[in-house]
Order: structure tokens, then C-alpha cells, then sequence
């Protein structure tokens, strides 16, 4: 029973979300504006997210080098399938997808992949946080309040990474069984040194700078914005990720993120909802085209 609850909870919440979309706006209106955009924006737009896709399988490459190299086609092939996975299946269960296309396509077992997994999504937060604090700029908040927040938030990750990155040369020193010899285990998936590290958060920033500029300029397709208000939707669109639960497809929880990210600037919720329903649509349609792709990407694996 607890198996099935969260495909039918995200069941629900897509179906109810299609029907409240019908009758607040419409759905043949909603998508009139898809018409009249040159399909040379559009086009440009999606280039500029697909290559979002290829700095997060170069972040991959990177990190994973010893047993990725001369295989860099396959990696992409594995970060397009793990993004479709994760952009379709409710309740973040497309995560689940990385180790097992880890072991699949490089013999990488779920003991190094997994934590490594873990960190890039601690570098992903974190590095939408700091996008976020650069577009409150608009708001009463002060320059200097700002500033300050972001001397406070920018070292998180390296203080991080140096922790535990002294644990673990302290695990290591002692065989460690139980709980602390699972624990060095799982922190041999962390970065083996600052430059990896620095490359690792190096490929974040670049992955989302692309990604947000793509979802950014789509939603100024559909709704007339400040670039920092296009900026805080697309970032509240993609934080919704992390909620424990969503629709099928991110359907309904993503579009109120977008809504949450946008009314501050003094966008009316009809008009919000119109342009992250359409931004939504984008990001569905480049993930669906990607996932197509990476089935005619060639690459050997593993044996």
C-alpha cells in the first residue's frame, strides 16, 4: 500500500491541477501565445537549456574521470536519461535512476555514487540560494544586507568539504566498523581534493547561470517582467524539486513555485500561473527531446 501512494498522490495532483487550469484560464487560451513567439527564440532558448545539460554531464565527467575516461558520450547519454527520469517521475523517485545508470553504463557501485549524488545537489541549493540573493537586489533589502548574506552564504560548501574531508582522513586512520566504518565509506564519494572541489562547484554555477537564463528569457516570452523577477521565478520553479511532494512531472507544485517566485514584484497570480504553466511546457518538451537523443548517443560501457 505505502508503495503505491506516492504514484497515485502524484496521479492526483496532475489531474486535479489539469482541470483547475481549465477552468481559472483556460487551456486553449493559455497556449495561444506559443503561436505568435518566433520560433527562433524558442529554438535558442532550447539550445541554451541543452547546453545547461552538457556542463552538468561535463560536471560528471569531471568528477567521475578515472572511471569515465574516453567515454564522455556515454556520460551525457547517462545525465539525459537521469534528467528525464527525474523530471517525470513524481515525488523525486527519478533520482533513483543515478546509481542504477551509474553501475549500468560504468560499474560504479551505489557506495560511491550516491554520496557524490548527494553533493551535487548540495552544490545545486546552494548555488540557486546565491542567485536568488542577486535578484532581491530590486526590494527594500539593502545592498549591504545583501552583501553581507552572501560573504555568509558563499564559503558553506568549502567549509563543508574541508570537514569532511578531515573526517574522513580521521576515519581512516582507525579501522572503523559499525556506523563509523559505513560513514567513511560513504564519504570516499566526496571530492578527493580542492580541485576537484573547485571544479565541481565551478560546473554548478555555470550549469544553472545557463539553465536560469534559458527559463528566465522563456518566461519573458509569456509575461511582461523585470530580468530579476524572470530570474526568482525560474529559481522558485526549480526549488520545488525538493519538496517531499509533487505531481507527476513536477505538475501543479512547480508552477506554484514559479507563482511564489514572481507575485513579489507585483505580477498578478492569473498572469503568473499563464507564464509558469507555459514555462513548465518548455522545460517538459526540452527534457522529452533530450531523453529522445540520448537514445541514439552511442558509447561502450563498462565489460
Amino acid at each position: 500500500m505505502k508503495a503505491l501512494w506516492r504514484p497515485l498522490s502524484g496521479a492526483v495532483i496532475l489531474i486535479g491541477f489539469a482541470v483547475f487550469v481549465e477552468h481559472y484560464l483556460g487551456w486553449a487560451a493559455l497556449l495561444a501565445p506559443w503561436r505568435q513567439l518566433p520560433w527562433w527564440e524558442i529554438a535558442l532558448a532550447a539550445v541554451l537549456t541543452l547546453c545547461s545539460y552538457w556542463v552538468r554531464a561535463a560536471r560528471l565527467f569531471d568528477y567521475f574521470r578515472a572511471e569515465m575516461r574516453g567515454r564522455f558520450a556515454l556520460c551525457v547519454k547517462l545525465t539525459l536519461q537521469h534528467n528525464l527520469l527525474n523530471n517525470l517521475l513524481p515525488m523525486r523517485s527519478g533520482e533513483l535512476s543515478f546509481p542504477v545508470l551509474m553501475s549500468r553504463y560504468y560499474a560504479v557501485p551505489a557506495l560511491r555514487s550516491v554520496p557524490a549524488l548527494l553533493w551535487f545537489r548540495a552544490l545545486d541549493l546552494h548555488s540557486l540560494a546565491i542567485f536568488a540573493l542577486l535578484a532581491l537586489q530590486p526590494f527594500t533589502i539593502s545592498t549591504a544586507l545583501i552583501i553581507a548574506a552572501l560573504l555568509l552564504w558563499l564559503p558553506l560548501p568549502l567549509l563543508a568539504f574541508l570537514f569532511a574531508h578531515r573526517l574522513r582522513a580521521s576515519l581512516r586512520q582507525r579501522d572503523h566498523g559499525g556506523w563509523r566504518g559505513k560513514l567513511g565509506q560513504l564519504l570516499t564519494g566526496l571530492p578527493d581534493g580542492q580541485a576537484a572541489f573547485w571544479r565541481a562547484w565551478g560546473w554548478t554555477l555555470a550549469n544553472w547561470a545557463a539553465k536560469l537564463l534559458a527559463f528566465a528569457w522563456v518566461l519573458s516570452f509569456f509575461i511582461d517582467i523585470s530580468i530579476p523577477a524572470a530570474w526568482m521565478g525560474a529559481i522558485a520553479g526549480d526549488l520545488t524539486s525538493v519538496l517531499p511532494v509533487h505531481g507527476i512531472a513536477g505538475a501543479g507544485t512547480y508552477e506554484a513555485g514559479v507563482v511564489a517566485g514572481l507575485m513579489p514584484y507585483g505580477v498578478s497570480a492569473a498572469a503568473a500561473l499563464a507564464a509558469a504553466v507555459n514555462l513548465h511546457l518548455f522545460l517538459l518538451g526540452t527534457t522529452l527531446v533530450s531523453g529522445a537523443l540520448s537514445l541514439f548517443i552511442k558509447g561502450a560501457r563498462h565489460g
